[in-house]
């Protein structure tokens, strides 16, 4: 029975342009979306651009723009990188628009109704000059723990969280004044509600999930689940649908992470279709989030806690997909060290198939990696371009040769296709997917080292039959590796199945039709 699969991929801040690492954070995503509709499953791929927030604000303030300007430019930016990497989206949008505001405010005032956000006045870091409250990523401090400056949300050099009461003397970084604390009135999720439903809930659904996951979250139940602040003293962003807080925005990570469901719901209702069979528990879908571990938390606790707080009978996530970091040249990407070159340079100037099977191949899967030009290079020439665009080269630009040969499938090959489907698959569905594209490679080399066994060169003079039977098998590797290549290296199989006149893709064993004209074959990988 078809199931149904939600993907949520991780929304960037729409306040810079997107690098490798996030790439490689969120190309599981696309892995499993393509996958998923392969094997014939109904899938819903969202995501979109956090437009909301300080970062944003903060960028706007720099380049003397509005926080929208801002905004649409770099989900326009964000939009189009990840095009160009091939990511399949069903819907990428972004939090500024009527219809995603309109539902998380919706959403908001549930979970307020039902008693799950509430009033609370407490000290907060305040401006006197401004005149206003501050944010932690607005004021400057000595971190208490190793004396660097830095932003008070977090040290840059020791990792270390300050409390509200190490802000005090913190200095504004707008107007260079020192900070008081004064009484703020905010409203707050009352997270600590659901301890026990997500302690069990981790328990039931974490057998998936990568060491990182599991460890950040259990840590964050050990340590006891605390009470967060849902709305902030912020012009720019999602207003509150609760009287009295006319002067105040929704905080990012409430509405950002609702975004999977408005986006869910936006593209269910152009398709004419219920969003519901993706969210709520009596169509049991699967939901997979897919994002860097830094927003663990954020998918395995606080998102699960707001799907409870709405009392909707909504699914709770299945599977958080939670990448390491990527590094580049051994260092941690840092926009201070400019390390963090676009990754819409990278791919216009290399190509979409070398970096997405290199990213996956080699990337931050279960730990840190590291991203070299000299690494990517390698991967191209020796994995890609010599062994898999070797042998659709070879075999059906074979010299004289003008269609699919009338021959005989070796039986053996048939067996290891077959079994390189199922081994792939199960890789994939348990995230894996190094090793599946380690598997699927293996194919490749098993069919070259079966061609030059053959030698289709000296069958061609000596046993036209033998010729034949040799082409043809290697045609249907061909056709194959189109299918078990496609969650990976979209591109080079889009071309493999015009030369083979594939019409279809799909996760089954297929043969391409004997006759098939081979014309306009052209090399699949340019070496670098």
């Amino acid at each position: 029975m078809n199931k149904n699969i939600l993907i949520g991929g991780a929304w960037p801040y729409a306040n810079s342009d997107l690098h490798l690492g996030h790439i490689a954070g969120l190309i599981a995503g696309d892995i499993l979306a393509r996958y998923f509709r392969l094997n014939g499953d109904r899938v819903m791929f969202v995501s979109g651009t956090d437009c909301h927030g300080t970062p944003i604000t903060e960028r706007a303030k720099k380049e003397k723009r509005t926080p929208k300007e801002i905004a649409d430019y770099y989900h326009n930016r964000d939009k189009e990188t990840l095009e160009k990497f091939g990511f399949s989206y069903d819907l990428y949008t972004n939090t500024d628009t009527d219809f995603h505001k309109e539902k998380v405010m919706e959403m908001f005032k549930e979970i307020y109704d039902n008693g799950y956000i509430y009033e609370k006045i407490e000290p907060q870091p305040f401006c006197e000059k401004c005149g206003k409250f501050l944010s932690d990523r607005e004021i400057q401090i000595i971190c208490p723990k190793c004396g660097q400056e830095t932003k008070a949300e977090q040290c840059d050099n020791c990792g270390y969280v300050p409390t509200i009461e190490e802000m005090k003397d913190g200095v504004c970084l707008e107007c260079g004044s020192k900070t008081i604390l004064k009484d703020n009135k905010n409203l707050y999720l009352k997270l600590s509600a659901f301890q026990k439903d997500i302690e069990n809930y981790v328990v039931e659904n974490n057998k998936l999930w990568r060491i990182n996951a599991k460890n950040e979250t259990e840590k964050y139940l050990k340590q006891g689940l605390v009470d967060r602040a849902v709305t902030r003293d912020l012009d720019w962003g999602v207003d509150i649908p609760v009287e009295g807080y006319e002067n105040k925005k929704m905080y990012v990570w409430i509405e950002a992470v609702l975004g999977y469901i408005t986006a869910t719901m936006k593209k269910s209702e152009e398709l004419n279709i219920d969003w519901e069979e993706f969210w709520k528990e009596e169509y049991n879908p699967t939901i997979y989030m897919v994002h860097g571990k830094d927003n663990i938390v954020f998918h395995s606790i606080i998102f699960n806690a707001l799907l409870l707080a709405m009392q909707k009978d909504y699914h709770l996530v299945n599977t958080i997909v939670s990448s390491e970091y990527l590094n580049i040249n051994d260092e941690k990407i840092s926009k201070s060290k400019g390390n963090g070159v676009p990754a819409i340079e990278l791919v216009e100037k290399y190509g979409v198939d070398p970096l997405r099977f290199h990213l996956i191949n080699n990337g931050p899967e279960k730990k840190d990696s590291n991203f070299t030009i000299e690494s990517l290079i390698a991967t191209n020439n020796g994995e890609l371009s010599n062994k898999l665009g070797n042998l659709v080269n070879r075999t059906l630009k074979f010299k004289e040769l003008e269609e699919v040969p009338n021959g005989k499938l070796d039986e053996n090959i048939k067996n290891k296709i077959e079994e390189t489907y199922k081994k792939i698959g199960e890789n994939i569905e348990k995230l894996e997917f190094k090793e599946a594209s380690n598997i699927a490679m293996e194919l490749v080399e098993i069919a070259n080292k079966y061609y030059d066994d053959q030698k289709p060169w000296i069958q061609k003079k000596e046993n036209i039959d033998e010729f034949n039977n040799t082409i043809y098998t290697c045609s249907v590797i061909i056709a194959n590796l189109s299918n078990i290549f496609e969650p990976f290296m979209p591109n080079a199989c889009e071309k493999i199945r015009k030369y083979l006149k594939i019409e279809n893709k799909s996760w089954n064993f297929i043969e391409p039709k004997v006759g098939t004209k081979l014309e306009d074959i052209e090399p699949l990988f340019v070496r670098i």
